[in-house]
């Protein structure tokens, strides 16, 4: 199973798809998620290979129909399912 997170994370961070539009954060676990929607190690593979990495700043910038969403320099869509593999930790003082 592949989970890769920022090794010097001091929380767990919350789902990239919870945040409110225009959150901003920084990515601390990108992981396959069990239960109701799970994630396939192919999809967890596709993200990193875009840049969706561990200390890489997000800010979301649409939760609805789709979750959308800029990774450092890429804007990028994706289900929610997905958007539930990324862990975020929020910025406390966004700019």
């Amino acid at each position: 199973m592949s989970s890769v997170h920022l090794a010097f994370s001091s929380s767990a961070g919350v789902a990239l798809s919870s945040l409110a539009e225009g959150a901003q954060g920084v990515i601390v676990e990108v992981r396959q998620v069990r239960g109701a929607h799970p994630v396939s190690e192919a999809s967890v593979e596709r993200l990193l290979s875009l840049g969706v990495t561990p200390g890489a700043s997000v800010t979301l910038l649409q939760r609805f129909p789709g979750i959308v969403f800029l990774c450092d320099q890429t804007e990028l869509a994706v289900e929610r399912g997905v958007a539930d593999a990324v862990l975020v930790r929020l910025r406390e003082n966004p700019s």
